[in-house]
């Protein structure tokens, strides 16, 4: 029996990530499954970085405006969407691609999630409590309920914050103790990567993307999507410090200086959650060639590539 391959190409937002899966998914004749768990949204492109059909180049891509704002995606949601996806592309591949800076997503479809309940409406609710009065209020509770898990958790990531006390309020137990975090079987071996960069190259690409951004028309895409600001899909970095702008909060200057410094904050973030991973393979940025070169590489060493 043919062995199934997923390739994860992960890093940090600006890293390259894109033009990496797109080469990978020519060289291996297959498809890119998005883990962005921003870009599945059909009515924002701009501040999410979504791939144009042309960086594409004729890969065919899921989950790309696949849903709408009002529907918003879950991890748990996520996890069983793109399974269906896989069991049927690997009947046509052998080899998929998986790409995105949402780790929570990607670790849902490479080795799952726990079995816990969730309420959007409880969720929704919460998230209306920190957007009027920030998350000190939810941060107490949850160090009453669960001080195990405060300890641990990111405890400026209002996503986390939320989750924890949306499960504890239906549940009435702990987080930590519904988090047994044990591995899900999967029908294929993963394969991760990680793409590295020196930070303050790193933070000169982002600089430069949130300028972009701007010239291409983020202003306006994030005034069109008003009337979703009270979703947690748009508590994001670009919509939010704008979302204030229009409030006259802020200047427009002091907005996008704002998108900038939290894009290189979540940067952080992401780094810190990706070297979690002992597993993950780091490349060093270069040219998308030699990246490329240096994955097939490391692949060809590894016994299950080569068992297959």
């Amino acid at each position: 029996m043919t062995i199934k391959h997923l390739i994860v190409i992960s890093g940090p937002t600006a890293s390259g990530k894109t033009s990496l899966s797109v080469a990978l998914a020519q060289h291996f004749k297959t498809c890119v499954l998005s883990a962005d768990s921003r870009q599945f949204y059909k009515e924002v492109s701009i501040g999410t970085a979504k791939p144009t059909t042309e960086e594409m180049e004729g890969v065919p891509h899921y989950f790309i405006d696949s849903h709408q704002l009002s529907d918003e995606v879950t991890a748990a949601q996520f996890e069983r969407e793109a399974m269906a996806v896989l069991e049927e592309q690997f009947k046509k591949h052998d080899v998929i691609i998986l790409t995105g800076g949402s780790g929570m997503f990607v670790d849902a479809l490479c080795h799952g999630l726990d079995d816990i309940p969730t309420s959007k409406e409880l969720r929704n609710t919460l998230q209306q409590q920190v957007d009027a009065g920030g998350l000190n209020e939810l941060l107490e509770e949850l160090k009453e309920r669960d001080p195990s898990y405060y300890e641990q958790v990111d405890r400026k990531n209002p996503v986390r914050v939320v989750r924890a006390i949306e499960v504890m309020r239906l549940t009435n137990q702990p987080y930590s103790k519904l988090r047994t975090s044990q591995r899900k079987e999967r029908p294929f071996q993963v394969h991760r990567f990680v793409i590295e960069h020196e930070r303050a190259f790193l933070y000169e690409r982002i600089n430069k993307r949130v300028d972009l951004m701007m010239e291409a028309g983020l202003l306006d895409e994030v005034k069109s999507v008003i009337p979703y600001r009270h979703l947690s899909s748009m508590n994001t970095v670009g919509y939010k410090e704008l979302f204030q702008y229009f409030d006259g909060t802020n200047s427009l200057q002091e907005a996008v200086d704002q998108i900038k410094q939290n894009s290189r904050r979540y940067a952080k973030r992401q780094i810190t959650w990706l070297k979690r991973n002992p597993e993950a393979h780091w490349i060093p940025f270069t040219t998308v060639e030699e990246m490329k070169e240096k994955i097939i590489d490391q692949l060809e060493k590894e016994k299950t590539w080569n068992d297959s």
